[in-house]
């Protein structure tokens, strides 16, 4: 019985506390509900805006670009602050709204209106002149648009079509500045700052904007950079172009961009090393974040990333040095223009390439032009260094030395090889084609081939690579495909090929098409039938200079982080030397070619003997090349004149070169009796100014570390004296 009682208890036990537990949790849940219905009927209202209006927009705005400095860290391009005035377009803004700031902003800046296009005016007359625009458009129009026959933003096109000049004309002078304003609200995207004003902005302009910004919504002022160059027009064909904020992304390239996260408007390097290197000088932009409610009005900003500037490049270019071979070209010229004797009228640019040729770095990359000014008759000066790897002309007899080494390779010469040089005639009779140097040198091995410049000695080993058989006054075969084969040993040392630079759209050269004319094989061999660009002939120097290596050139050495005081910041990516290929010539056979070269400045018949800085021991090769001059008449005729090239390869000192040079003089003189003295004093020019500066700091290091003794033995003897 108690048994019984006391099974019966706990079964009336255990549903007490699951009932309790159910209680706990209805109790809960009422709570619970009554919350969420507090909520949604007191505050549903204000919920539900707070999630409409997080549409986030974030917009990104520019830095400045990073800097470019020359290889001893001096500033070469660097970004100039600008006060400016900028608009910030809301989504939900009207084009009248716009039109209100627009005229409260012409009260107090000043704008260009020469940049206001036709099509601007008509839309402005459109949107201020709404009844009379309205009238442009007849009942028929507005009938085809209800059939359907037109579309309703056709209405627009005929309106724009109908304006005419006397309504246009109605625009005064201070609507012009309202409408110049106005322009420039309306280009870019909304909720994006966009440029209205950053050019001339004077003080007092950005102070009363300043003071009224919350008149003019939208508007606001801010720091926009220009570039500015340090050196003046040292180099800018170089540099290359920024766009503007209102140019913004050139059309061709628009896809490309916006698809790297960039907006139309943004300014981006457009040519040459700005545009090689855009990725690492454009920086990372700052990001804002725009909050705004459905209409599209800005609730509030948030920062997202204050943005850094672009990373700095440090270049190869030693300014000081370049100034002085720019110095050097523009003196040269000038002088031998005003030399009668020189004969020299159509001289109107020089090139000089300068690398170091062990690493391939470029230390002064120089091309002059002089255009005669169409008003005042006067020739002015312009920088055309990228004429150095666009421009190319017949490079003459400095190929020289690649032809030798030609003929080792192919094995139809040997170092010390002695061939005779005579004239030779191709072809029978009188007709024959004369081929010959400029005087008979009769035997004569490499060296004084190089040396004395021999134009038979390449041609005989031309014609033995071709597997031609001379006979003179008969006919000579060359087969097609030894172009080919003589080209292919010229292209080891950067002839006719690309170099490599860093720089975009670098010239290869000219490579001559006809094969049938066994003449042109011949001019092949002696820089008479392909052209070459001053860089590839700087390249092709090197490599003998070095051995027999290949480098690439490079204009960049370093990448560095933007520094935040006077101190470059660190190497983020430094630029090695680049071996591009090693020319498949014996050590042997190199080492002849170089004292040949030697004897092209030493020997006693050099053709670049006449050197006035053998003390700093060069080794090169000259040339001079036949061209054609076009001359365009001010009746827009074309005459061409038979003009010279002067130029010169080198590199010193031959024992342990630092430097190796190519100059080019085209269209130098019209005198073939005469030489290219030009191309060897600018030579000599290029050599002291290297050297010297290289002793100037040399001592000035020295002074430094003397004087910076003298102050520690200063400062002790002080010590000892207080003590």
């Amino acid at each position: 019985m108690t048994n019984q009682k006391q099974k019966k208890k706990k079964k009336n036990y255990v549903p007490s506390r699951l009932n309790l537990l159910f209680f706990a949790v209805f109790l809960l849940f009422s709570a619970l509900i009554l919350r969420l219905g507090f909520v949604q009927i007191v505050f549903g209202e204000d919920y539900r805006k707070e999630v409409d209006r997080t549409e986030n927009v974030t917009v990104n705005t520019l830095v400045p670009r990073g800097k470019i400095y020359d290889r001893n860290g001096n500033v070469v391009v660097d970004n100039t602050p600008l006060n400016a005035i900028t608009y910030t377009r809301m989504q939900s803004t009207s084009p009248n709204e716009q039109l209100e700031v627009a005229k409260k902003l012409s009260k107090i800046i000043s704008m260009d209106t020469t940049k206001i296009q036709e099509r601007d005016r008509k839309d402005y007359w459109i949107l201020t002149r709404p009844e009379e625009a309205a009238k442009l458009i007849t009942e028929e129009d507005r009938k085809k648009v209800a059939d359907g026959d037109m579309e309703e933003r056709e209405l627009y096109d005929l309106q724009l079509d109908r304006i005419t000049k006397e309504q246009l004309a109605e625009i005064t002078e201070d609507e012009e500045e309202v409408l110049a304003i106005f322009r420039e609200f309306n280009k870019g995207y909304a909720l994006t700052p966009q440029i209205v004003k950053n050019q001339d902005v004077t003080a007092k302009e950005f102070a009363m904007v300043s003071e009224m910004l919350t008149d003019l919504p939208g508007v606001d002022i801010t720091t926009d950079f220009i570039r500015s160059y340090a050196y003046g027009s040292t180099l800018d064909s170089v540099f290359g172009n920024v766009s503007t904020s209102e140019t913004g992304i050139p059309s061709e390239k628009v896809d490309e961009f916006l698809a790297r996260g960039y907006s139309r408007n943004d300014r981006i390097g457009t040519s040459q090393l700005e545009a090689q290197y855009e990725n690492v000088l454009q920086g990372q932009k700052a990001r804002v974040r725009n909050v705004t409610d459905t209409g599209g009005n800005l609730l509030h900003q948030e920062k997202v990333y204050d943005g850094q500037r672009g990373k700095d490049l440090i270049l190869s270019i030693d300014m000081e040095f370049q100034q002085k071979v720019e110095e050097v070209l523009i003196e040269e010229m000038l002088q031998t223009r005003a030399n009668p004797s020189a004969k020299a009228r159509f001289l109107d640019r020089a090139f000089v390439v300068v690398m170091n040729p062990k690493t391939g770095e470029v230390l002064s990359l120089a091309g002059k032009q002089l255009i005669r000014d169409e008003e005042d008759g006067q020739l002015k000066i312009y920088d055309n260094a990228l004429g150095a790897i666009q421009e190319a002309y017949e490079p003459g007899s400095t190929v020289k030395g690649a032809s030798v080494l030609a003929g080792y390779q192919h094995g139809v010469i040997q170092p010390g090889s002695y061939l005779y040089d005579s004239p030779l005639y191709i072809g029978r009779g009188s007709d024959a084609l004369r081929k010959a140097s400029y005087t008979n040198m009769g035997s004569i091995n490499d060296l004084t081939a190089l040396e004395r410049s021999s134009n038979v000695y390449m041609f005989r080993i031309a014609m033995a690579i071709a597997g031609a058989n001379y006979s003179p006054k008969q006919p000579l075969f060359i087969p097609p495909n030894a172009f080919d084969t003589f080209r292919s040993y010229l292209a080891q040392f950067g002839l006719g090929v690309e170099t490599g630079i860093d720089l975009p759209r670098e010239s290869a050269g000219f490579e001559g098409t006809e094969t049938r004319y066994p003449g042109l094989f011949l001019d092949l061999s002696i820089g008479q039938y392909d052209t070459y660009t001053t860089l590839q002939l700087a390249q092709y120097v090197s490599t003998i200079a070095n051995g027999g290596y290949r480098m690439k050139p490079q204009l960049v050495r370093e990448i560095r982080e933007p520094n935040n005081g006077e101190e470059l910041g660190r190497v983020v990516e430094p630029f090695e030397p680049q071996v591009l290929n090693r020319v498949d010539m014996t050590d042997r056979q190199i080492e002849q070619v170089q004292n040949g070269f030697i004897r092209v400045y030493h020997g006693s018949r050099g053709t670049a003997s006449s050197s006035k800085m053998k003390q700093y021991k060069p080794a090169g090769k000259s040339g001079t090349a036949e061209s054609r001059y076009q001359e365009i008449l001010p009746n827009g005729e074309k005459r061409y004149h038979d003009t010279l090239n002067f130029n010169l390869v080198g590199y010193a000192p031959y024992d342990n070169p630092e430097i190796a040079y190519a100059i080019m003089v085209p269209y130098a003189s019209t005198d073939f009796s005469v030489t290219g003295g030009i191309s060897t004093r600018i030579g000599d020019a290029v050599m002291d100014a290297y050297f010297s500066l290289k002793k100037e700091r040399a001592m000035g290091e020295k002074s430094e570390e003397n004087q910076e003794q003298t102050e520690e033995v200063e400062e002790q003897n002080n010590e000892e004296d207080t003590e």
